[in-house]
């Protein structure tokens, strides 16, 4: 990917396991068409693609807005309504760093890999 395609790629996190299915969560980086023909490719390979913004999971039952998460959070992903002051989870911004998840007394917060 990276000489074939010019991209960057940052292994955020990783599981292998024997006899199982391996997972990463990448960070890919570069121009639009080199990112799509770079995915194109994975694909091709049989590697199964799917947006980290669905192995997120807020439990919004479970938060009480304490705040506690959203001083901890690197990408601003976890905000606070300062008028009603109720916590917000943009998944877009969210890197699964999990460092929000350490933080919540509530266990609100749940990211599924």
């Amino acid at each position: 990917m990276v000489k074939d395609y010019d991209l960057m790629v940052n292994i955020l996190r990783g599981v292998v396991s024997p006899k199982q299915p391996g997972k990463l969560v990448v960070e890919i980086t570069g121009k639009k068409k080199s990112v799509d023909d770079g995915l194109n490719y994975l694909t091709g390979l049989g590697v199964e693609l799917q947006p980290l913004a669905q192995d997120i999971k807020w439990h919004e039952d479970k938060c009480i807005s304490c705040t506690s998460c959203v001083p901890i959070c690197p990408t601003k992903a976890r905000t606070v309504n300062r008028e009603t002051m109720e916590v917000f989870h943009d998944k877009e911004r969210c890197i699964a760093c999990e460092l929000c998840i350490s933080v919540c007394p509530y266990r609100a917060l749940e990211i599924q890999f």
